[in-house]
């Protein structure tokens, strides 16, 4: 056997926990999981998995913008009278009852 050495690193302790207990549920730890990884790294002599960021990448203000954009939509629909959303859901259920799954 080849002479090892230790490496050691800090992380974020809910994060250690999380990924512990996804190990333990795939019957491994993280030691050897990161052992694996190094191995990979060897191999495919790179990350072995992607690193890549997304194509769309929406920012806090944008999604905040988009709500607010529906919520204005949403004032702009009608009121509804008790009669009408009767009516739409009784045409809703004659509608799932014709359907054929």
């Amino acid at each position: 056997m080849s002479e090892q050495v230790l490496i050691q690193f800090r992380v974020d302790k809910k994060l250690k926990q999380d990924v512990a207990e996804i190990c333990d549920a795939l019957g491994t730890d993280i030691p050897t999981v990161f052992r694996m990884c190094m191995k990979q790294m060897k191999i495919v002599r790179g990350i072995p998995f992607s690193t890549k960021l997304p194509e769309n990448i929406v920012t806090r203000s944008e999604a905040l913008d988009a709500f607010e954009e529906m919520r204005r939509q949403a004032m702009d629909i009608p009121e509804m009278t008790l009669e009408e959303i009767n009516e739409e859901i009784r045409l809703a259920r004659d509608d799932q009852k014709t359907r054929k799954y």
